[in-house]
């Protein structure tokens, strides 16, 4: 019963046979070598459109980074209430970029909406040099409420947002979990929307530590191997890093593993349509499921060995509040879910039905 975190389930065998197979021999370290470079060659045919791409080994360092070479210290970057770069990755962000702000625009809402921007600008107080200029606008996809962005959803923002002068990072930790929700192709989600930066996980996805900042507007990568290096992201032995994506991209093995993913999550969603004392809060788009549920009912779930998170209240609907005896749970789905996980939850639930 493994609802923690796709974090939580190792890599793919695929993956693990080509780290073997990319483990024999020698080649050139810190990423020139022909994995990495045959990865870049399958990454802009998934995209369609020509790259400059950097590898790194967490989500953090590639959402930092990214935002690194968007905004200068005395700038802003507008994001969701519950974007990680804002709340999960400490202050990275603040640290990489020399002090950036992350700001939230939304507050018990699904998704960052044309709304929110334009309520943003509107109210906006502008005294240079006295006020930060808001210079970044951060997506999540699929996001923190497990929301997906339509495609024009994406393009209304990134037109909004290039209009006031801001660049537009995508934070795609699942962005491939979203893809597969939307049955549509990586560029009309991407680049064909308006985003510049893309930073692409398989870690959540079937990788071993595995990601990617893919730079659609390549003007913006100017001293990016600089930053990386800067920050101890340049490793040695790069080949690693290209291996993983070269064998995520091939055959579409990573639509496989996403579809899995998402798949179970529905099922479980829907399953959990059964119990009165169980509420969706949030659409079940991708992999994410958030519930609200009795506290003593997640208390025996969690006593007999079901792993999830408790989340913050903050992340609820506009409209939704907790009582004491009740709490607001995420549920995470991966390419390792499996039915048992399924039927032994619902079942600990139906046995103790209040």
């Amino acid at each position: 019963m493994e609802f923690g975190s796709d974090n939580q389930a190792g890599a793919s065998e695929k993956i693990l046979e080509i780290i073997a197979e990319a483990n024999t021999g020698f080649t050139h370290g810190y990423g020139d070598d022909h994995w990495c470079n045959r990865a870049v060659e399958a990454l802009e045919t998934f995209f369609g459109h020509p790259l400059t791409v950097f590898f790194v080994a967490t989500g953090t360092a590639a959402n930092s980074l990214a935002l690194a070479s968007l905004v200068k210290p005395w700038e802003t970057v507008l994001c969701h209430h519950h974007a990680h770069i804002y709340l999960d990755e400490s202050t990275a962000p603040e640290f990489f970029t020399g002090g950036a702000r992350p700001i939230p625009i939304t507050r018990n809402a699904g998704k960052v909406t044309l709304r929110h921007l334009e309520n943003y600008f509107a109210t906006l107080a502008q005294e240079p040099p006295h006020t930060p200029a808001c210079r970044a606008l951060s997506i999540t996809q699929a996001n923190e409420a497990g929301q997906v962005y339509t495609a024009e959803e994406l393009r209304q923002l990134c037109s909004f947002a290039h209009g006031h002068g801001l660049n537009v990072h995508l934070d795609g930790a699942r962005f491939v979990n979203a893809l597969v929700a939307l049955r549509c192709s990586a560029a009309e989600i991407s680049w064909k929307a308006g985003v510049d930066i893309l930073t692409l996980g398989a870690t959540k996805c079937g990788g071993l530590a595995a990601e990617a900042v893919i730079f659609f507007n390549r003007d913006l990568a100017t001293d990016f191997a600089q930053k990386r290096k800067r920050s101890g992201h340049l490793i040695s032995k790069g080949r690693f890093f290209g291996a993983q994506f070269v064998g995520w991209l091939q055959d579409n093995h990573w639509q496989e593993l996403a579809t899995h993913a998402n798949t179970k999550a529905a099922e479980l969603a829907n399953a959990l349509e059964e119990f009165p004392q169980i509420t969706r809060q949030w659409p079940c788009q991708a992999n994410e499921i958030f519930i609200t549920m009795p506290r003593q009912l997640a208390d025996t779930l969690h006593q007999q060995g079901a792993s999830f998170y408790e989340w913050p209240s903050l992340a609820l609907p506009r409209d939704v509040t907790l009582d004491k005896k009740t709490c607001f749970v995420r549920l995470v789905t991966s390419f390792l879910t499996t039915d048992e996980h399924i039927s032994r939850f619902c079942t600990i639930i139906r046995n103790n039905a209040c």
